[in-house]
C-alpha cells in the first residue's frame, strides 16, 4: 500500500490504538510495523486469529504479556561463552514466568473445542525449574541471595564477622580513649574503609592513615592503625564475594544456554500472542466484527461506523460497490458526511487487510485490493507552487499510472478548484476512463453534470447524504440510488441571507439545472414517502407476528388443556370399566350358582339389578361427550366398517346400518351396543385391532348372554397372557386360574402362560390335573429353556 493513502485515511491513528492495546515492548513493535496485506490466505489467517482471541477474551477475560522483553540478542551472546548480567537473568525469568502464566490462563475445559490458537499456547514451555532457580539466587537487580552458593554464604559470614570486629573496636575508641579527640562520636567511611572524624589539632594523638579532611580542614578522617588489618581483610573478602557472585551468574547463564532455543521460541510465541490479543482488544473496544473477504471486487459494508469518530454520535452507514456497479457518485450538502463515507470505505479496507476487525455489523463484506488510492483534502503547497487544483491533478496523474482492476480509487470533490464547467467535464472524462477499466471508484461531488452522468451510465450509481431541510441539519445517512441536492439556497435563507438576494441568485440558475434540481427534490420527497410507508408496513408486520405468536401460545394452551381433559376422561372411563367388569363377574358367579333350579322371580330380580347397574354405567360414561373429528353420514357406513364409539372410548365394527333416527348397532369385542351416528367416527381398519401383550388379538366376535342382556365389557382392555400363582395354595390357585381362563377365552387369547414355580411340585400337579379336565384347553406343556422351564406351563386354548 502506498504511504500517502495510509496517511490520508489516518491509518496511523488506528495503529496507535493497536499499539496501546499491546502489553509488551516486542508486541508494541509488531503493532507499529503492521501494514495491510494483499494475500487473502494471510488475511483470513490473521482474521481467524483475531476471532479466536476475541472469543477467549469474552470467555476468560484479559491476559497480560507485560513481562515479555526481547532478550534474543543477550541469548546470542551465550553462544560465545559470555555471562549474562543480573538484569538479563531477571529478564529471562520474567519471560518464563509470563509463559507459565499465559499457558495456565489458556487451559480450556474438557467440553470445549480447541481453537486455532491452541497450538501456540501448547508450544509455550515455562521451564519452571530454571525460573525458580533464578528467583532463588537473585533477589533483585542489586542483591544476590546468601544461599546462591555455599562459597558465597561462607564469604558473607566472614564479612559479617569482620564488620562486627571493626565496629566493636571503633565503638570502644569512640566511647573511650579517643573520645576527646573526635569532632563527633560517630563511625564513618571513606573510600570504603572505616574511619573516625578527628579534630585537626589532635591528629598526632590518633595514630593511623588519613583518608580525607573536611572542607574547612578542621576535621580529619583517620583510619586507626588498630583496624587497618581488619579493613584490609574486609577488602579481600569483598573481592572474594564478587568472584562468588560471578560464579553464580556463570552457572545460571550456562543453564540458560542449555535451554536457549526454547526460550527464544517462548519470546517469539509470546510476542505473536501479544500482537494477536492486541488486535482482539482493539476489536472489543469498538465492538468490531470479522469482515467476510472475497476476491470478486465486491464491498458491502453494513452499519459501518468510522472508528475515529465518537461512538455515541457517529451515524452508521450502509455502502456497497462492485456487484451491480463499480462507480459510485456521492452528492449532497457540505458537512453532510460525504467525506466520512469515503474515508470509512478506505479505512475499513486497510483495517480488514491488516487482520483487524471493522466496526460494522456482522456479515459485512470486503474485497482484497492491491492498492488504495485516495485524493482527499486540500494539499496545495506554496513551496512547490501547487494550487488546490494542481495538487489534485498531481494525485490523479499518479493514480492513472498505477491503478488497475485490483485497486480502489477514492476522490473527494473531483474537479473542484477550477472553472465548474471545465471541472465537471474533466471529472466525467476521468470517471468514464476508470469505469471502462473496471476500477472500483467512489467520488464525491456537487456537480449536477456528474449526477446526470451517474443516472445515464450503466454500472454507475448515484448516492447522497441525507439532509433535513426543515432543520437544515444533515442526518449523515448514506442513501444509494438517489442523487443529492446541495441545498445552498435553503441553507442560506435559514442563516439569514435576504430573500431578494436568494431570488436573484435563482434567476442566474439555468432552467435546465433548475428542472434537474426539482427532479432531485421530487425523488427525495418520493423516497421519504416510500420509507414512511415501509416503516408502517414493518410495524404492521411486527404487530401481525406478535398476534400470530399470541395465537400460537393460546392454541398450545388449549391443546394442553384438551389433552389433560382427555387424559382425565380416559382414566375415569377405565375406572368405570373396571367396576363394570367386577360387577359382571359377580353376576356371572351368581347365575352359575342359581343354575336351572333358580326361581323365576329371583332370576328376574337379578336381571333387573344388572340392567339398572349397566344403565348407570352407561350414563356415567356418556356424561362427558366427545365430538367426532368429522361428522359421519349414514350413506358412508357399511356393515363391517371400523368405527370408534366416542362416549365409550372403544373401537369396534358396524353390525347394522343406521335407522331413520341414526341409531345403529356396533360390535366392540364381546360388547354389542346401540349408538347414534353423532357418537361415532370412522377409523382405519389397522387401528381397530386390539393389542394384547404387544400382539394383535384379532377382532372380537359378539357373545350373547342369557336373557338378551348385553354386557358392555371389553375383556381385552385389561387381560394379560400370563397368570402368576406363586405363593398360593392349590385351592386358591385353582379358583384364580379358573376365573383367569374364562377371561382369557372371552378375550380370544390363543395361549396363556401359567407361572406356578418348581417347589415340591404339588401346585404344578394340581394345575395340570385341572387343565386336563378343562373342556376349553386344547393342550398344555412345561416351558422350554428360556420360557421358565418346569416352573411354567404353556396352555393352548381352543
Amino acid at each position: 500500500m502506498n504511504e500517502k493513502a495510509l496517511r490520508i485515511l489516518e491509518y496511523s491513528k488506528i495503529i496507535e490504538r493497536l499499539e496501546a492495546a499491546a502489553g509488551s515492548a516486542p508486541g508494541k513493535k509488531r503493532c507499529r510495523e503492521l501494514t495491510p496485506y494483499t494475500d487473502i490466505e494471510i488475511i483470513e489467517r490473521m482474521q481467524g486469529e483475531t476471532s479466536d482471541a476475541l472469543a477467549r477474551l469474552f470467555r476468560k477475560g484479559s491476559v497480560s504479556f507485560s513481562g515479555v522483553t526481547d532478550m534474543r540478542f543477550s541469548l546470542k551472546r551465550l553462544e560465545i561463552g559470555s555471562t549474562l548480567s543480573i538484569s538479563e537473568l531477571l529478564g529471562i525469568c520474567k519471560i518464563l514466568e509470563t509463559a507459565g502464566r499465559v499457558r495456565s490462563w489458556s487451559r480450556i475445559r474438557e467440553d470445549e473445542e480447541p481453537d486455532g490458537l491452541a497450538p501456540m499456547f501448547d508450544a509455550l514451555e515455562p521451564l519452571s525449574p530454571l525460573a525458580n532457580e533464578i528467583r532463588r539466587c537473585i533477589l533483585s537487580e542489586d542483591e544476590i541471595a546468601d544461599d546462591a552458593s555455599s562459597g558465597l554464604k561462607a564469604v558473607r559470614r566472614k564479612m559479617d564477622q569482620t564488620h562486627d570486629k571493626i565496629r566493636s573496636q571503633l565503638g570502644a575508641m569512640v566511647s573511650g580513649s579517643a573520645k576527646t579527640y573526635l569532632q563527633d562520636s560517630v563511625v564513618t567511611q571513606r573510600n570504603g574503609r572505616f574511619c573516625l572524624p578527628v579534630k585537626a589539632e589532635y591528629r598526632s594523638q590518633v595514630p593511623g592513615m588519613i583518608h580525607d579532611q573536611s572542607s574547612t580542614g578542621s576535621t580529619l578522617f583517620i583510619e586507626p592503625m588498630a583496624i587497618v588489618k581488619l579493613n584490609n581483610d574486609l577488602r579481600e573478602l569483598e573481592a572474594a564475594e564478587q568472584k562468588e557472585i560471578e560464579a553464580v551468574l556463570a552457572e545460571l547463564s550456562s543453564r540458560v544456554a542449555v535451554n536457549q532455543e526454547q526460550i527464544i521460541s517462548d519470546i517469539e510465541l509470546l510476542t505473536q500472542l501479544d500482537f494477536i490479543f492486541a488486535r482482539a482488544q482493539l476489536a472489543k473496544s469498538y465492538n468490531g466484527f470479522q469482515p467476510i473477504f472475497n476476491t470478486e471486487g465486491y464491498v458491502n459494508i453494513r452499519k459501518g461506523r468510522h472508528p475515529l469518530l465518537d461512538p455515541k454520535k457517529v451515524v452508521p452507514i450502509d455502502i456497497r460497490i462492485g456487484k451491480d456497479f463499480d462507480l459510485l457518485v456521492i452528492s449532497g450538502p457540505n458537512t453532510g458526511g460525504k467525506t466520512v463515507s469515503l474515508k470509512t470505505v478506505g479505512l475499513f479496507t486497510l483495517m480488514g487487510q491488516s487482520g483487524l476487525f471493522i466496526p460494522a455489523a456482522e456479515h459485512s463484506e470486503l474485497t482484497v485490493f492491491n492498492e488504495v488510492f485516495a485524493d482527499i483534502g486540500d494539499e496545495q503547497s506554496i513551496e512547490q507552487s501547487l494550487s488546490t487544483f494542481s495538487a489534485h491533478m498531481t494525485n490523479i496523474v499518479s493514480f492513472w499510472e498505477h491503478a488497475d482492476e485490483h485497486s480502489l480509487v477514492l476522490f473527494d470533490e473531483l474537479g473542484a478548484g477550477t472553472d465548474p464547467t471545465e471541472g465537471a467535464a474533466l471529472a466525467i472524462a476521468i470517471l468514464s476512463d476508470l469505469h471502462s477499466r473496471g476500477i472500483r471508484t467512489i467520488a464525491t461531488t456537487h456537480y449536477s453534470e456528474l449526477k446526470i452522468f451517474a443516472l445515464s451510465t450503466p454500472g454507475v450509481e448515484n448516492a447522497c447524504c441525507e439532509f433535513d431541510v426543515a432543520t437544515l441539519r444533515p442526518t449523515y445517512r448514506l442513501l444509494i440510488g438517489v442523487p443529492g441536492k446541495s441545498n445552498a439556497f435553503a441553507i442560506s435563507t435559514r442563516l439569514g441571507l435576504p430573500d431578494y438576494i436568494i431570488e436573484e441568485a435563482k434567476g442566474h440558475v439555468s432552467q435546465e439545472a433548475e428542472r434537474f434540481e426539482d427532479v432531485v427534490a421530487g425523488l427525495e420527497e418520493t423516497r421519504i414517502a416510500v420509507e414512511q410507508e415501509r416503516e408502517k408496513l414493518s410495524q404492521l408486520r411486527r404487530a401481525a407476528q406478535s398476534l400470530q405468536k399470541d395465537l400460537e401460545n393460546r392454541q398450545q394452551r388449549l391443546n394442553d388443556s384438551r389433552d389433560k381433559i382427555l387424559s382425565e376422561a380416559r382414566e375415569e372411563a377405565h375406572l368405570i370399566l373396571r367396576d363394570a367388569k367386577e360387577f359382571a363377574d359377580e353376576t356371572i358367579r351368581r347365575y352359575n350358582k342359581m343354575g336351572g333350579s333358580a326361581a323365576g322371580r329371583d332370576m328376574e330380580k337379578e336381571r333387573t339389578r344388572v340392567r339398572e347397574k349397566l344403565t348407570g354405567l352407561e350414563k356415567d360414561m356418556t356424561a362427558k361427550k366427545a365430538t367426532p373429528k368429522k361428522e359421519v353420514k349414514a350413506r358412508q357406513l357399511h356393515i363391517g366398517d371400523a368405527v370408534k364409539v366416542l362416549t365409550m372410548n372403544l373401537k369396534g365394527t358396524v353390525s347394522t346400518l343406521p335407522d331413520a333416527r341414526g341409531n345403529l348397532y356396533v360390535q366392540m369385542g364381546i360388547l354389542r351396543s346401540q349408538v347414534n351416528l353423532k357418537d361415532i367416527e370412522l377409523i382405519d381398519d389397522n387401528e381397530s385391532s386390539v393389542m394384547v401383550d404387544g400382539k394383535p388379538a384379532g377382532r372380537k366376535q359378539p357373545v350373547r348372554k342369557g336373557g338378551g342382556t348385553r354386557i358392555n365389557i371389553n375383556k381385552s382392555a385389561s387381560i394379560h397372557a400370563e397368570i402368576n400363582l406363586l405363593g398360593k395354595n392349590s385351592d386358591d390357585a385353582i379358583r384364580e386360574l379358573d376365573k383367569y381362563l374364562d377371561d382369557a377365552l372371552l378375550a380370544h387369547l390363543p395361549s396363556v402362560r401359567v407361572v406356578h414355580g418348581k417347589g415340591t411340585g404339588k401346585l404344578r400337579q394340581a394345575v395340570h390335573e385341572y387343565l386336563r379336565r378343562h373342556r376349553r384347553v386344547d393342550s398344555y406343556r412345561l416351558g422350554d429353556f428360556g420360557e421358565g422351564d418346569s416352573g411354567v406351563t404353556i396352555v393352548t386354548l381352543k
